[in-house]
């Protein structure tokens, strides 16, 4: 342990460094970045120049196409853009003053790391817009698109890493470890708040049967202040509420309560095969930073013929779900991007239906995996790592792995996987979980031939069960059985620098293995 304890001062005094460090440009470049501030600032006002040329490029085929396809493509573009735009921004005033009181959490390096994996994880959404569209605009977008990719990863290279403990298997990055029960980015009152039994008063009551102040969950967002720093409670009653629901980027500090996870259930059935891009097909999306939600379900009925269908999207920053249920078949759960923290949640699903390039934890949630469409397999997450620089991924902890009966009875026929690599740098871990005998003794799988193998980490630490032996793992040069050093870089308060935000939360939380 004296190793780890000497990390964490370390931690420490590079993070005081750049706490303290205001507007002393020699601290900034020796402490926080790679390079002098001047250069960091002046690659990150060229990136939002070619994010300019960008929305410049789509906005002129912006409700000028009938193709339905194309159109969301082009929404989702000019959307992501304009959040990237923030991001980059965000990043250039925190280089440039590490004390400024819009710096998130306060942790500058994770800070400005998260907001530029961001961005990264944007342009990456956008061209994947366009894929099916069979268009000439992905053709006008693409070179710019790519331009911007490699800016926004020679960004990232510039930002230093954090010191973490040592580490056998090259993890890299930051830690992921926890601290309590809830990341520390969690507040105390907000702690309160997730875990309280009765007593929250709300600011807004919907009720399907008209007992509240409004009958749709849309309209109490509509209501709620923009940019306000306090927390925003709304109460769902009971009811199914068959309604599509978005909390834009100015809704910040959102609470979303119901009556449990069977009782008050959000409901779409938005689908690719319709016509929808994935990232517009989310029944509940979210883009409002320091969102938190207890007692819900969010569901996508569309089916596993209807392929890409998500219940829940949320590329908001400190983010936490709460004993909640998130049901679909294929995507179900687009974990988009930012730091995110799922707690005693159900998440049920066929293929990647985990997904996304956020840097997220599970904690106690059953993961759940559904029967498939015949010849198909099914496979819980698809993380979308792109650069090595990024400090995304997703660790999954003291979760319980599980088959529905049907595809449980199919095992034999059905194969089953814990992940595969949607992009080169996908990282993904399994600790101390338990994984039932439906997972293929391989466990993971790949994507395209051999892409990412050799630069994605997989890693599986102390788990349990009758599919969680690792003598017949894959054996990838990226796929770990891990020690303990290496699993505590997965936990919550370093991976999503838990302790700096879900104490607010009132959310229980686990601090390390």
């Amino acid at each position: 342990m004296a190793v780890a304890n000497s990390s964490m001062k370390t931690l420490f005094f590079v993070m005081l460094l750049c706490f303290i460090s205001g507007g002393n440009s020699d601290l900034v470049e020796s402490d926080c970045l790679k390079v002098p501030a001047s250069q960091f600032a002046g690659t990150l006002r060229s990136t939002l120049g070619v994010v300019g040329r960008v929305v410049s490029t789509v906005s002129k085929f912006s409700g000028a196409v009938t193709d339905f396809r194309l159109n969301n493509a082009v929404t989702d573009c000019l959307d992501l853009m304009d959040f990237s735009v923030d991001q980059l921004s965000w990043t250039l005033a925190a280089s440039q003053n590490p004390n400024g009181k819009d710096n998130s959490t306060g942790n500058v390096i994770d800070d400005m790391n998260t907001w530029l994996s961001g961005a990264m994880a944007n342009q990456e959404t956008c061209k994947e817009g366009f894929d099916a569209t069979n268009s000439a605009v992905k053709g006008l977008v693409s070179g710019s698109l790519d331009q911007l990719t490699s800016s926004v990863r020679s960004l990232l290279s510039m930002v230093k890493p954090i010191p973490t403990a040592p580490s056998q298997g090259g993890s890299g990055g930051r830690k992921l470890m926890t601290s309590g029960q809830f990341p520390d980015w969690l507040k105390s009152h907000d702690r309160k708040l997730l875990q309280a039994a009765s007593g929250v008063v709300a600011d807004a009551v919907v009720a399907a049967d008209g007992t509240g102040n409004f009958t749709s969950i849309q309209d109490a967002v509509h209501a709620v202040p923009e940019s306000s720093n306090r927390r925003y409670v709304i109460y769902i009653k009971k009811g199914v509420y068959k309604e599509y629901v978005e909390i834009s980027k100015k809704k910040w500090n959102i609470m979303m309560i119901g009556d449990g996870m069977d009782a008050t259930v959000i409901s779409g059935n938005r689908n690719f095969v319709d016509g929808w891009t994935t990232y517009r097909t989310a029944t509940f999306a979210v883009s409002g930073e320091g969102f938190l939600a207890r007692d819900i379900t969010f569901e996508n009925t569309a089916g596993p013929e209807k392929h890409q269908a998500v219940a829940l999207r949320i590329n908001a920053d400190l983010a936490a779900v709460y004993r909640c249920t998130i049901t679909g078949y294929q995507d179900t759960l687009y974990v988009h991007s930012f730091r995110q923290f799922y707690r005693e949640c159900d998440i049920y699903g066929t293929i990647d239906y985990i997904f996304g390039n956020a840097a997220v934890v599970f904690q106690g949630c059953n993961v759940i995996s559904r029967m498939p469409m015949p010849g198909q397999f099914t496979v819980i997450t698809a993380q979308s790592r792109e650069s090595p620089d990024e400090d995304t991924g997703m660790s999954l902890q003291n979760c319980t792995i599980l088959a529905t009966d049907d595809l449980s009875s199919n095992s034999s026929t059905v194969r089953s996987y814990l992940g595969r690599p949607w992009r080169n740098y996908s990282r993904t871990v399994y600790l101390e979980s338990y994984i039932d005998d439906f997972i293929a003794p391989e466990g993971w799988t790949n994507w395209v031939g051999d892409q990412g193998l050799d630069t994605l980490y997989y890693g599986e630490y102390e788990n349990y069960g009758p599919g969680s032996s690792t003598d017949n793992r894959v054996s990838w040069p990226g796929y770990h059985v891990m020690d303990y050093y290496d699993a505590s870089n997965f936990t919550v308060s370093q991976f999503i620098t838990g302790e700096e935000w879900l104490d607010s939360t009132s959310f229980p939380y686990d601090d390390g293995v």
